[in-house]
């Protein structure tokens, strides 16, 4: 062995796989890990003390909207406070590229601002990434919906086939330069009209690849299962793999409805590559829409350009105060984004202990009063369903966020603690580690978070940023 760069020693070590934890030394050089055991500590350059603490590999945030933030705040101090190495961006069918000069319609203006950066393909986003890189790593989807605001001037019916074939084009270019796949997201009104044949077209360049396709699926309320099967017969058309988006259960009506969805996982898993990410709340967060309104108990906003005072107030009590009835105050509001309390907390363990279920944080950074898995999705898996809860085992954990995204996402190289692999690293204090972002404070760092390192650069330790600009933009490998 060559003289580490770096040993962290007698750390337990949870190593992404599941398997069962150990005690040992991990060596880092060039940014890899260059082994893991009992190692000889007076070669290293340092040498850090991790006597009590856990080391794993850098958690993955699969689902994230950080397109634009990871070149505005490449600190990411949102994610790097609670563990997270890599973010996967462009989900729910929006992506920062190839929007180039197109209006940001909503929910496109989630990730894009009139005024912003913008990209015409998906080549220059990633080199920007290249020239500017933020603290974490990260690996995109180009969105259908985007694809769409580019292509078509009337976003309310179908593509034709002039405009698959336009979209068509701009997945092969997405796909040459690295993206990982497409990601869709028919919930939304600028991708409804998009039929299952229209979204099975646009992503044919995928067939035959390594590339996913990530669903964010048309109903997640009543219509939930047919949503669902719609959804999973596009990809296996395709023959491509595919995650379902932040599966959910929405209104009160279909509470307890997961033990049917998940059964219809069963049943997807056992004809096609399917699995699925979830974020371990019972909350909700996107723009303000009428329909989601009546779902939900009740409604936080959080944000709204034309008032923006009423971030951060509930929804019920403005519509009193104003004296307004409450489709009137959502269109006053426009454009906004909200919190909606619509989920059973059954059904979210139910979903977050299911063995396929990866974990995403479904953060939006640009909200002015921000749901709190943003900052505390990673730590609370740990700290409340993991430790406190007992939903599985912090082998299980450790694993749902690093080596089976990994694999799902074709991430070669990252999501496990092995000789030869990317030393994207968090290390943690398994008795301390926990969320302390709630929905009154959203914005407040995740405690137990000791150290994390990104390619074998320290990132984050004890409490701060060290400033680091480590990451890098993973392009899709093939399989």
């Amino acid at each position: 062995m060559t003289t580490p760069d770096l040993l962290l020693r007698g750390g337990t070590v949870v190593d992404g796989s599941g398997g069962p934890r150990r005690v040992a030394d991990v060596a880092i050089t060039g940014g890899r890990i260059e082994a893991v055991g009992r190692l000889a500590a007076g070669q290293a350059t340092r040498v850090v003390d991790l006597d009590g603490l856990t080391l794993a590999p850098g958690f993955i945030d699969v689902h994230t909207h950080d397109d634009r933030m990871l070149l505005a705040h490449p600190a990411m101090t949102p994610k790097v406070s609670q563990g997270v190495t890599t973010v996967i961006v462009g989900n729910c069918g929006i992506s920062l590229a190839p929007l180039g000069d197109t209006e940001p319609v909503p929910p496109i203006n989630l990730v894009a601002e009139p005024d912003g950066e913008r990209f015409g393909t998906f080549a220059a986003y990633l080199t920007a990434l290249d020239a500017r890189p933020p603290a974490i790593n990260c690996a995109a989807l180009v969105g259908h919906t985007t694809l769409r605001a580019v292509t078509m001037r009337d976003l309310g019916r179908a593509a034709d086939d002039g405009e698959i074939a336009a979209m068509q084009a701009r997945v092969r270019e997405a796909l040459a330069a690295g993206a990982i796949g497409v990601s869709t997201g028919t919930y939304y009104g600028p991708a409804n009209a998009a039929t299952a044949d229209e979204i099975r077209r646009v992503c044919e360049p995928l067939a035959g690849t390594s590339a996913v396709i990530a669903s964010h699926i048309r109903d997640e309320a009543d219509g939930v299962v047919d949503a669902m099967h719609e959804a999973f017969a596009i990809a296996r058309a395709l023959g491509v793999r595919q995650v379902i988006s932040h599966h959910k259960v929405a209104g009160i009506a279909n509470f307890g409805r997961s033990r049917e969805t998940l059964a219809v996982f069963d049943q997807a898993r056992r004809e096609g590559d399917v699995c699925l990410d979830c974020y371990p709340y019972a909350a909700s967060s996107t723009i303000l829409r009428g329909d989601a309104v009546r779902y939900a108990k009740r409604v936080l906003v959080a944000w709204s350009k034309t008032q923006p005072e009423a971030a951060g107030r509930w929804l019920d009590e403005l519509a009193t105060e104003k004296g307004l009835a409450m489709d009137a105050l959502v269109d006053a509001l426009q454009p906004a984004g909200a919190i909606y309390f619509s989920m059973d907390e059954p059904d979210v363990e139910r979903i977050l202990a299911y063995p396929e279920t990866m974990i995403g944080s479904d953060g939006l950074p640009h909200d002015a009063f921000p749901h709190p898995r943003l900052w505390g999705t990673f730590p609370r898996v740990l700290g409340h369903y993991a430790r406190e809860r007992g939903l599985f085992t912090l082998e299980a954990a450790v694993h749902k966020m690093t080596g089976l995204p990994a694999r799902r996402f074709g991430l070669a190289g990252r999501g496990l603690l092995q000789p030869g692999y990317c030393a994207d690293l968090a290390v943690f204090d398994p008795e301390r580690i926990a969320d302390t972002a709630t929905f009154a404070h959203p914005t407040t760092p995740a405690a137990g978070i000791v150290g994390v390192w990104v390619n074998g650069v320290e990132t984050w330790r004890d409490g701060a940023a060290t400033g680091a600009r480590a990451g890098q933009a993973i392009r899709r490998q093939p399989f």
